[in-house]
């Protein structure tokens, strides 16, 4: 029987060298680059996305990198990020997005609905934020 795979932008602690990516790390099939349309905030040791108007109005990107996880890895991945289900009451939504700069790409993504009160991050790369933040 084939396992069926799953298609996730990753933007943030589960990028490789990052705090959470042993949670998909050995689930990977493939990893490409890529960029999808949203904005970050800074939720501290992480960050969350939005694909709110104001992101779809500044016409925000958000920089990251597309893997292929089998269903082992995308349940581990909705584990910590708690996503329940489609309307569920969930801590990060998972939304299907395309990618900016190569249309045959698309996947899903975790994201917020709301900023929560944190704060922007007005780059599109996190781990370059998050560098400089800690200094």
């Amino acid at each position: 029987m084939q396992q069926r795979l799953a298609t996730v932008f990753i933007y943030g602690s589960l990028l490789p060298g990052h705090s959470n990516h042993q949670v998909c790390a050995g689930f990977i099939q493939s990893a490409v680059p890529g960029v999808i349309q949203g904005r970050l905030v800074d939720y501290g040791p992480y960050p969350a996305m939005l694909r709110d108007a104001a992101a779809f109005t500044s016409g925000a990107s958000v920089r990251g990198m597309w893997i292929v996880v089998n269903e082992q890895g995308l349940k581990r991945m909705d584990e910590l990020e708690q996503f329940a289900g489609i309307e569920e009451e969930n801590d990060y939504d998972r939304v299907w997005v395309t990618d900016m700069h190569q249309p045959e790409q698309s996947g899903w993504v975790y994201v917020w609905d709301t900023p929560r009160g944190c704060p922007p991050i007005a780059e599109d790369y996190w781990p370059d934020f998050y560098a400089r933040k800690r200094g």
